[in-house]
């Protein structure tokens, strides 16, 4: 292999790497979360989702710290602080007695992993842009699949020979091994000479040059609605699937075969968005996703839950769908920023994150009996989101003309 396209493929396995740190900290715990809510004292089944909700809510917040400063120091120095957080934040989980412990743990866990996310992303915008970033983004984000594919059933085999804090220790041995790998192979992306002196005004100066683009806000919103919809499923498949179809044992094979859904769509968009471009990918997507959705509604509407198979198949096509929407969306909001490409990164991340943690809750309290209220959450979402995209469209067909 040209030492070039060797080189090229490190470089994506170690971003995604980083950037799987965070997979591992959410899909690793699902078959744990009815466990660990006896032992923290949780009396509501939906409490329990909240160990994952919540962790997204750091990752929301902690790019508003790590973007700036990256834009500043260089991207190496943050992750290194990123990981710092994330080993503390570790050890407050595994010694939690009670669910607030636990949830500022899962907290300051996300705060912690925002930056080696926050930062890979940045690194990839420093070096790669338009077509070619999103090619980069879906075989990224590809290998960042496998992590969703083995986790529960990682999860569930250390939960079966240890307990549930071992599932922590795991955690923190495979982000060592990752933040060693990032030291010894990883060259700073950031010249000196694009840095930005960090003062009080750059987060204000970066919303100020944000908001000039407006196809930046545009799909950052569009992502929140997306992302916002996918993390009800995420928390709320445990439930589903141990709860309403009595799957536990099956549960964690179930999530491996609609992860590898996701990143099918994903290692195909890495060849289709050379040809037919990033736009027009996320509105077939966008357009898809409603009709799955609404498809479902129409036959389902009684709140009756269909035959498991029937219920993956439409998981997994929605799946498929949001495979081509992930890397796109990021891609086409940080396109036209890459000038400011950490605060960039903090900013866009904050938004999309911080929408979808309140959406996921909200819709995530109706899960209780059946997984139409999942369904109609997606419906809304993917709605308003192409209402959103129409919008675009028409304002820079305006701005052409």
């Amino acid at each position: 292999m040209p030492k070039k396209k060797y080189a090229q493929l490190e470089f994506i396995v170690l971003m995604a790497s980083l950037m799987s740190i965070v997979a591992l900290a959410i899909d690793a715990l699902l078959p744990a979360l009815d466990i660990i809510g006896i032992n923290i004292g949780t009396t509501e089944l939906a409490d329990n989702q909240l160990l994952i909700t919540m962790i997204f809510l750091g990752l929301g917040i902690g790019p508003l710290i790590f973007g700036p400063i990256s834009d500043s120091i260089g991207r190496k120095p943050v992750v290194y602080m990123g990981f710092a957080l994330f080993i503390i934040a570790s050890f407050m989980c595994i010694n939690a007695t009670s669910l607030t412990v636990m949830i500022a743990g899962r907290i300051l866990q996300g705060i912690g992993l925002s930056a080696p996310r926050t930062i890979a992303i940045a690194m990839i915008r420093d070096i790669y842009s338009g077509n070619y970033m999103a090619r980069i983004m879906s075989f990224i984000t590809v290998v960042f699949i496998l992590v969703p594919i083995i986790a529960p059933a990682l999860g569930k085999s250390v939960l079966d020979h240890y307990n549930w804090q071992a599932i922590f220790y795991i955690q923190l041995v495979f982000s060592g091994l990752v933040s060693l790998w990032f030291w010894k192979r990883q060259k700073e992306t950031l010249e000196v000479s694009k840095r930005i002196r960090f003062s009080s005004h750059i987060f204000v100066d970066g919303i100020k040059e944000l908001i000039k683009y407006q196809a930046t806000i545009g799909y950052t919103l569009i992502s929140g609605f997306i992302v916002g919809s996918f993390l009800v499923y995420l928390s709320s498949s445990q439930q589903i699937f141990e709860q309403q179809y009595n799957l536990k044992d099956e549960f964690p094979y179930i999530f491996a075969l609609l992860a590898i859904s996701i990143g099918t769509a994903t290692f195909l968009n890495g060849t289709l968005v050379l040809k037919y471009g990033m736009k027009k990918l996320v509105s077939i997507s966008l357009y898809a996703f409603f009709g799955i959705s609404l498809l479902y509604i129409a036959l389902f509407h009684n709140g009756t839950n269909p035959n498991v198979v029937i219920l993956l198949i439409f998981f997994g096509l929605q799946f498929f769908s949001i495979g081509f929407l992930f890397g796109n969306l990021r891609a086409l909001a940080m396109e036209p920023v890459g000038h400011i490409a950490g605060i960039a990164a903090a900013i866009t991340g904050f938004v999309s994150t911080i929408m979808a943690v309140p959406i996921s809750t909200y819709i995530g309290r109706y899960v209780e009996d059946t997984a139409l209220p999942l369904f109609l959450g997606f419906l809304v979402c993917a709605a308003i989101s192409i209402g959103i995209l129409i919008y675009l469209k028409a304002s820079m067909r305006k701005t052409k003309q």
